[in-house]
């Protein structure tokens, strides 16, 4: 009994000076099936990580856990731990106009900017951007890049959630709500770049709409600007028939990527969303001057616009993210609703059921969302000093069991509904779907109400919503 005594004693000891030996985190997550993300694509079956002051300290196998103890445990027992998804192009504050003519010819001139024209306003991009964010964070996205109006508006937002972002604020040469001219829309925009400079999660951003909807004159201006304050350029570009046709008849026959490198605005700032209308030749100008491409599939095949050429720009070296487009276009800012639909269409567009592997897709909604913003060195993976920018996604539900090959059940079976914890910058945004910096019942109940003033609007105008 003595001995049995000093034993017990000797291990309370010892447990107590390893526990005191432990190093001090702020968050631990133990239990995981790590997706690092990382350049080789470190994975560990049962892993943990650890997470202190904003970022990431440590990955590795669980025996490894032992030497962090934390403030926050979340033990998650076999569930997939992996960067948070990165959105590379849409338009968060369309939500509230989300479902409204989806099926009319010539939507976006006969439509959405007669729409805008209309509604736009603080109060709407505001909380259409609130209404956004809860969107995406409960489906898994960390970080995303956004062009709208007011976009000071939508940085409000993101600053209350606690979300990562790089907001444009669009520049076009029709009149909008906030400018009536394009001069007008760059000055707001270098207002809004010098009040967020600083900003820990925010960056903020240029946005010209598309080559053909601003002058040239503008869109040297705006990349000349951009490299002064050291800030991207967000546009649509190669998208439609109508801006090649534009662009054509401004530049005597080039392509709008042809026509944006004449002009000496093709540069590693540029973020183009879409460029679906590209020839191998625009492809290596891509790649020669390290613009980003973020492929919006779900938004290019409904509006019939076609299928980027992703196969081709990855062999030949152009970093590609993965965007939603506006919830007016995608119709959702689901990342994990884009998943399927990438794997599945480059198939079928190849006819090659080996192209576009599962594991391709999620490399472009993390580390290669992450390239096309500039921001590679900060997230996208989970690395030791990296951003504390994480997700959890449940494996025990029926349509994610069982897990043989975790990244094909995120391509093929994941829903949003399946993302259980996200982190940002180090801190618990979202603990089994509840999101915790803000009111989501309440941000719902807004946006319904808001929504009944425009039906209501439209009914009283005679105009349709089909």
């Amino acid at each position: 009994m003595k001995f049995t005594r000093v034993i017990t004693l000797v291990s309370l000891i010892g447990a107590s000076l390893s526990a005191s030996a432990a190093q001090s985190v702020d968050i631990l997550i133990t239990r995981g099936h790590i997706l690092s993300m990382d350049s080789t694509l470190t994975e560990y079956e049962s892993g943990f990580v650890a997470v202190k002051d904003g970022r990431i300290v440590a990955v590795g196998p669980q025996e490894k856990a032992s030497d962090y103890r934390a403030g926050t445990l979340l033990d998650v027992d076999g569930d997939l731990v992996l960067p948070g998804f990165i959105n590379t192009h849409t338009h968060a504050s369309m939500s509230l106009l989300r479902s409204l003519g989806d099926d009319v010819p010539d939507r976006l001139h006969k439509y959405m900017f007669p729409l805008e024209k209309q509604f736009v306003s603080r109060e709407m991009v505001r909380l259409g951007a609130e209404l956004g964010n809860v969107e995406m964070l409960k489906g898994g996205v960390t970080t995303y890049a956004d062009m709208y109006y007011f976009e000071d508006e939508v940085a409000k937002a993101v600053d209350e959630i606690g979300m990562r972002a790089v907001l444009g604020q669009t520049v076009i040469q029709y009149p909008q709500a906030d400018a009536k001219t394009a001069e007008e829309g760059i000055d707001y925009a270098v207002n809004f770049i010098k009040s967020y400079a600083d900003h820990p999660r925010i960056t903020p951003a240029f946005a010209p709409h598309a080559p053909y909807t601003n002058t040239t004159g503008t869109l040297q201006k705006i990349s000349a600007l951009s490299e002064g304050f050291g800030v991207p350029v967000l546009t649509h570009l190669a998208e439609s028939e109508r801006e090649e046709e534009v662009i054509a008849e401004r530049s005597g026959g080039l392509t709008p990527v042809a026509y944006l490198e004449s002009i000496g605005v093709l540069n590693n700032n540029l973020i183009g969303a879409h460029v679906i209308r590209v020839s191998n030749q625009d492809i290596a100008l891509l790649k020669k001057h390290h613009v980003g491409v973020a492929h919006n599939m779900s938004a290019n095949i409904k509006s019939a616009k076609g299928v980027a050429p992703v196969t081709e720009m990855l062999k030949q070296g152009v970093d590609v993210g993965l965007g939603t487009d506006g919830p007016m276009s995608g119709n959702t800012l689901s990342l994990i609703d884009e998943f399927n639909q990438v794997a599945k269409l480059h198939k079928l567009w190849t006819n090659d059921r080996t192209n576009m592997p599962a594991v391709e897709v999620i490399k472009m909604a993390t580390s290669g969302s992450a390239k096309v913003l500039n921001m590679e060195n900060e997230i996208g993976s989970l690395e030791e000093s990296k951003r504390a920018d994480i997700i959890v996604i449940d494996t025990k539900s029926p349509n994610m069991t069982p897990v043989y090959n975790p990244y094909s059940v995120l391509v093929y079976s994941a829903y949003a509904t399946n993302v259980r914890h996200s982190i940002v910058e180090g801190k618990l945004l979202m603990k089994d779907r509840n999101v915790l910096t803000v009111d989501e019942s309440d941000i719902v109940k807004r946006a319904t109400e808001f929504s009944n003033k425009i039906k209501q609007a439209l009914k009283a105008q005679n105009k349709p919503v089909l």
